[in-house]
């Protein structure tokens, strides 16, 4: 087991890289500030109105500066959306029609995915059951997409193309901008049709997203990176006009699309969160690096491994045994700023095929830019860490998992 003082010489270890993640942070506070400034935001712009939304100048500023930010025609961000899973099963609904059928491009999407395709279990409107296909190409042995195959693949009958940065519920890495720009150029060759990329965890983490080479449409959620860990809620959508038109009649009603939707006060949060985002984000990347190398020392598989390049902030462990696990996220939740006196029990929690245990202390409750740790029941037992506001925080945290799984060794 790790000794505590063992830390200091992980952390002089991993200076090298942190140095690196610093230069990422400054660049992107330049661009979320200089979107900021574009859309001339001012004090007024964190007024709200009520009803229906009419002349709500901050929900729009707001839109604005996202489409800004990713380099988009125009941005659908509210927080009436509830989850990143919401933002992402509202875009592939708008895009897709009975008779169409959706390719994956990155395996398996998240787990939560499988209940909107209708690949796993029988949810009211899922898109099976409305008569939308879907196949997935898989990922090689050691996680990459299958470049070679991508053309073919996307060639046969795909209306939409979908790909996930984030590791997900999976064994491998993020996927990063360079090697998502290269799946875009193979399906380029022989598919001209929408590309759509879930975000989820991986704003801030690169210097360019994946707007900026050649992804059409983007998801993502408020309570994770572009938050900073004080949006209430909501998710966002970057792309063209026309795709954000549809995407937006799909979550209010044709004719009605994004000029209707209260900001519910928000307005102000949301902005102060970006602004924070590419701090919090490097924070988040310093503790999952730091977590890495303690748990490599420990003779650990983890998922990236601390010396991988980084395009998400989820840290995968594979923990080997369900007590492991267990005790992984109970010390996370002991560390917690709030409801640290919980105790987390895996659970069947909706969207999810196996039960799922999860630590989340957070000031917003699923805040996943806020200290959290979760994993399913199954073997190899990983457990998928993620977020802190601060890297002291995370750092704690450590100890106390340390601290934990040595008492029960």
């Amino acid at each position: 087991m790790v000794q505590i003082a063992d830390l200091m010489a992980i952390e002089a270890s991993l200076q090298e890289p942190f140095a690196a993640l610093d230069e990422i942070c400054l660049f992107n506070q330049e661009k979320v500030l200089k979107a900021l400034q574009s859309v001339r935001l001012a004090s007024t712009d964190f007024n709200w109105a009520t009803g229906y939304g009419y002349g709500d100048v901050g929900r729009e500023k707001v839109e604005a500066v996202y489409a800004a930010l990713f380099r988009t025609e125009d941005a659908l961000v509210r927080p009436n959306m509830v989850s990143g899973t919401h933002a992402i099963a509202l875009t592939i609904k708008a895009l897709t029609k009975a008779g169409d059928t959706i390719a994956s491009v990155s395996g398996s999407p998240y787990d939560t995915l499988h209940k909107v395709l209708g690949t796993a279990g029988n949810a009211p409107g899922n898109l099976k059951s409305e008569g939308i296909g879907y196949r997935e190409l898989p990922l090689k042995d050691d996680g990459a997409m299958d470049y070679e195959a991508l053309s073919d693949f996307v060639s046969r009958d795909a209306n939409l193309v979908i790909m996930q940065r984030s590791t997900g519920y999976s064994d491998r890495r993020a996927f990063t901008v360079d090697e998502i720009k290269r799946a875009v150029e193979e399906i380029r060759k022989s598919y001209d049709g929408v590309i759509f990329l879930d975000n989820c965890y991986g704003e801030f983490t690169e210097k360019i997203e994946p707007t900026e080479i050649g992804v059409d449409v983007m998801a993502g959620s408020l309570i994770k990176n572009p938050g900073g860990g004080l949006s209430l809620s909501g998710g966002y959508v970057v792309g063209s006009e026309e795709i954000i038109e549809r995407v937006a009649a799909e979550l209010t009603a044709p004719g009605i699309g994004k000029e209707c939707g209260l900001s519910f006060g928000q307005t102000r949060n949301t902005l102060m969160g970006l602004f924070l985002a590419p701090h919090r984000v490097a924070q988040c990347i310093k503790g999952a690096m730091l977590f890495a190398k303690t748990f490599e020392t420990m003779g650990y598989e983890c998922i990236p491994a601390s010396t991988d390049p980084r395009s998400d902030i989820v840290q995968s462990i594979a923990l080997e045994t369900p007590e492991n696990l267990v005790r992984f996220c109970r010390a996370i939740q002991a560390a917690s700023p709030v409801d640290s006196h919980v105790t987390p029990y895996p659970w069947d929690m909706p969207g999810y095929e196996d039960q799922v245990i999860m630590a989340a202390g957070g000031f917003i409750e699923g805040s996943s830019i806020e200290l959290s740790a979760d994993g399913p029941m199954r073997a190899p037992y990983r457990v998928y860490f993620q977020g802190g506001l601060t890297y002291e925080h995370i750092k704690l945290a450590l100890i106390q998992v340390l601290e934990d799984l040595g008492q029960e060794a």
